[in-house]
Parts: structure tokens; C-alpha cells; sequence
């Protein structure tokens, strides 16, 4: 994204809810808590699902969302991906879904400002990592408890939300152009002054960065050292607003290589015949998780649930068909002996301004392009 960054926007949403507060309010009247502090009525059906398993579970829920008849998703999902997932939820349960798509921090405005106003607008959201945390620090996600849960990695179960994929972060390549010796093999050797004015980095990638340089301090590195490798990446750096945009030119050979573009953007390349690669993975691989939260405002809850446990179950079949990277892997898992770190939602979201300006200063000294 801009500039302007996801941060920022975050930020601005949050401040949409507090304004209401102040004003007296309440974004969650409507079905966070209610006035006398009791549960609201979606979140005590979740409680009540909730402590059922298998097959009573699954049964009880279709039978109460046929009831409901409906289900409204919000979601940051590409449109390609979102009509697959619907259309296989509504070829399966006959429940119709009121989709609205958007980009990310879109769909968090939405929300936030259709909360402030005490409008139920959706039952389900499923989005970014850090949009999920700004709603669920603002009391608007509820407890969302289940056996598809307990498979998802630790790194992927948050308070109020729960990780359905993953993001990878990986350096890939024009295969035309950059020969497999030649391929990077550590993160370090993006700094490596062969790749002056062939390297592209991204505009917007501030939780790559910051994953990245946590990681490294954590190796042993100093404030200095790591300062110098990004600085080296960024010196004669092409730079791209947009992974899909980035990941066309590289097939198109406008650069030789990409430092942090998603893996599923490159695998799809690949499959199409695109002279690109990602393999083998440079390590460690960056995971930003997106995930689904339930609304404790829903007005379809049994809908909304039983869209996030088949999500969790047939859903990452269908995430897996499309090239995504799901986070519950059944029978051999592609990616048992890669070393994965998620991205530190919380500090992205605590000090993203302060990482965003960083990195901003990082991309300067590149050259912006476009498509």
C-alpha cells in the first residue's frame, strides 16, 4: 500500500470509535456488552456451540443457520478467491452470503463506523492480522472456541480471531535472468552489490521489515549491522507499490529479483508459465497471518460460526486449490522443515508508525516504478 500506510489507517479507524464513545456512543452497544454487562445473544450461542464436537456440532449448526437463511462476510479476500469460498459455503449449506470485499483497512473503516453508529452491518470478518487485532482490542470480536482451532498453529490463535492463512514472505525470481547458483540463499545476500538496479522491494512491506530485523537482533546483530543490509538491498532498488503489480514485472523481466513478495503470488506465476521462482526457500520465511473473526454484533451467528469452522475444515481445501497457504496442513506438510516467523501483530500495530517512517527512510534511496 501507499504511503499513507495500513498504520495510519488503523489509527484513523480506532479514532472513529473513540470519537463515538466520547460522544456517548457505545460501539458495542449494539452487541459487544450490553448495558447491564450481560452477553449478547450471538455471543451466547457461541458459548453454547461451543462445547460441542464432530458431527452434533456441524448438525446443529446448519440446522440453526437454514434458519438464520443468510450470512453477511465481510472480507479483504481477492474477488477471485472470495467468490470461490462463497460459492463452495452456499453449494454446500444453501445459505446465501451477503459479501462486501474490499481492501483491508477498507474493511475496517466499515466496520468501525458501522459499530460506532450501533449498526449490525455484518456477522463475520475475515481479513489481515492487524485489522483483526484493532477490532478485537476494541471489544467487537467475540470467543470463538472449536476443534479446527485447537489444529491452527499457536502462532496463527489470537484473542477474538483465529488464523485461516498464510502470507509468505520470500525473495523470488526471474528464472530467465538469475540462474540457480545465482539464487539468494539467506536474506543477507540481497545486500549483495551484484543485484544493484536488478533488486525490487516493495513500498508498503513494513511488517516484512520489521519481522526481519527483530529476527536479526535476535541472531546476534546490532541496530548498525542490520541498518547496513537493508540500506545495501535498497541501493539502486526498484521500487513497487503492490505484490501483484511486482510480481508482473518480474515476470516481464523488468528486474531480476524480488525480496518480499508472497509466495502464492510467484507459485501462481509459475503455473501459468511465467519464468519466476521461489524455490528453494530462502530462510526464515516470513508469515503474516489473515484470519476470521466472529462479531459478537451478529445477526446471523449460527451462520457466522459455522462459516468459520468450515473455513477451518473443507475452506482449506479450497484456499489450498488457489495457490494460498492454509493454516491447518492435514497429511504431509510442504513446509515441516522451513524455519517460518510470524509477523509481531502487536508491535505492528503498538509502534507501526514508528517502523513504517523506517522503513519509508529504508525504500527512499530506491527507484519508484510502475506498471
Amino acid at each position: 500500500m501507499n504511503t499513507g500506510g495500513k498504520a495510519r489507517l488503523v489509527i484513523a479507524g480506532l479514532a472513529v470509535v473513540l470519537a463515538a464513545t466520547s460522544c456517548g456512543t457505545s460501539p458495542t452497544a449494539a452487541g459487544g456488552k450490553t448495558g447491564n454487562g450481560e452477553p449478547t445473544a450471538a455471543e451466547k450461542l457461541y458459548a453454547e456451540i461451543g462445547g460441542l464436537t464432530g458431527k452434533a456440532r456441524r448438525d446443529k449448526l446448519v440446522d440453526l443457520a437454514k434458519k438464520e437463511g443468510q450470512l453477511s462476510l465481510y472480507t479483504s479476500m481477492t474477488s477471485d478467491i472470495a467468490d470461490l469460498v462463497t460459492g463452495a459455503f452456499t453449494d454446500q449449506f444453501g445459505i446465501e452470503v451477503q459479501l462486501y470485499r474490499a481492501g483491508s483497512e477498507t474493511v475496517l473503516q466499515r466496520v468501525l463506523q458501522e459499530q460506532s453508529a450501533n449498526f449490525a452491518g455484518n456477522d463475520v470478518v475475515e481479513t489481515n492480522a492487524n485489522e483483526l487485532f484493532a477490532l478485537n482490542t476494541e471489544g467487537m470480536l467475540a470467543n470463538y472456541q472449536g476443534e479446527r482451532r485447537d489444529l491452527v498453529p499457536k502462532a496463527g490463535q489470537f484473542d477474538g480471531w483465529t488464523a485461516t492463512r498464510f502470507n509468505l514472505f520470500a525473495p523470488s525470481w526471474n528464472t530467465s535472468l538469475v540462474s540457480p547458483g545465482q539464487a539468494p540463499k539467506t536474506w543477507e545476500d540481497l545486500a549483495d552489490p551484484k543485484w544493484d538496479g536488478k533488486l525490487s522491494m516493495e513500498l508498503g512491506d513494513y511488517d516484512w521489515y520489521l519481522t526481519l530485523y527483530g529476527y536479526w537482533k535476535k541472531q546476534g546483530k546490532t541496530d548498525a549491522d542490520i541498518d547496513k543490509i537493508f540500506a545495501a538491498m535498497a541501493d539502486g532498488a526498484k521500487i513497487v507499490k503492490g505484490h501483484t503489480v511486482q510480481g508482473e514485472l518480474l515476470s516481464a523481466g523488468q528486474f531480476s529479483l524480488v525480496a518480499s513478495n508472497y509466495t502464492y503470488i510467484v507459485g501462481r506465476a509459475k503455473a501459468k508459465g511465467a519464468p519466476v521462482d521461489y524455490l528453494p526457500m530462502t530462510q526464515p520465511v516470513i508469515a503474516r497471518p489473515n484470519g476470521v473473526g466472529l462479531m459478537k454484533t451478529a445477526q446471523h451467528p449460527a451462520a457466522a460460526m459455522l462459516f468459520a469452522d468450515w473455513l477451518l475444515e473443507e475452506g482449506q481445501k479450497v484456499l489450498v486449490e488457489d495457490g494460498l497457504t492454509p493454516a491447518i496442513v492435514e497429511g504431509d506438510d510442504p513446509l515441516k522443515d522451513v524455519e517460518i516467523v510470524p509477523i509481531d501483530v502487536k508491535t505492528m500495530i503498538e509502534q507501526g508508525d514508528k517502523w513504517q517512517k523506517k522503513y519509508e527512510q529504508v525504500v527512499a534511496g530506491g527507484e519508484q516504478v510502475s506498471k
